[in-house]
């Protein structure tokens, strides 16, 4: 769960600093994308991360018959 945050911020400051070493169009652009495609996979890997950490994982079904519906 953190380490989606320590990952994301890592990557904005890698984006920052490339772009502040060489600021033309097309490295703004590559990093901006790299930024932006990042972020739904960290908020997944946060959500993940919580969902682990609450338990919700600790028993999966090991056949249908152990599915129930929650309506």
């Amino acid at each position: 769960m953190l380490l989606a945050v320590v990952a994301y911020v890592i990557l904005l400051q890698t984006t920052l600093t490339q772009i502040n070493a060489k600021p033309t169009t097309d490295t703004i652009i590559q990093w901006s994308i790299f930024a932006v495609i990042f972020l739904p996979i960290a908020i997944g890997l946060i959500i993940f991360g919580w969902l682990a950490f609450k338990g919700d994982y600790d028993h999966l079904p090991v056949s249908s018959e152990e599915i129930e519906d929650q309506q």
